[in-house]
């Protein structure tokens, strides 16, 4: 069970990468006016997202195998763990929202400013700081 866990861990770290990242190049695609550096960051953006998607789904999966597994967030007092799914479950949300987002730039559809997704960039920051806490403190 241990290497299942390094291998969540490990898929996790690297999902989060991708999550971190890739809102970042929306605040610069939100600011870019050149058509050949808008079609870089689009390229760029397209991939790094078909990668956190393969990476997304082990983590996904192994996560979803230790909570069967285990038993983990079952019984009494295991109150962290609902609201840790609940986080994952909007992460993946989130995680999608990135692509139509990324759509909507590469129809030229975006109306939203580079401060709006500056905000958007914090949220899998707080999401996972909430997670952390959750697993490692199990405050309820």
């Amino acid at each position: 069970m241990l290497w299942i866990k390094a291998l969540h861990v490990l898929f996790v770290i690297s999902w989060f990468a991708g999550l971190f990242y890739l809102p970042r190049i929306l605040v610069n695609l939100a600011m870019e006016n050149d058509a050949m550096t808008t079609a870089r960051l689009l390229l760029m953006a397209r991939k790094l997202y078909r990668f956190s998607t393969i990476l997304m789904v082990p983590a996904v999966l192994l996560g979803t195998y230790l909570w069967l597994g285990y038993g983990i967030g079952k019984g009494p007092g295991n109150g962290w763990m609902h609201v840790k799914l609940l986080c994952v479950i909007l992460l993946i949300g989130y995680h999608h929202a990135c692509s139509r987002l990324l759509k909507k730039f590469e129809q030229r559809r975006n109306q939203r400013s580079h401060v709006w997704f500056r905000w958007f960039n914090e949220v899998p920051v707080v999401l996972l700081l909430i997670v952390l806490i959750l697993v490692i403190v199990k405050p309820f």
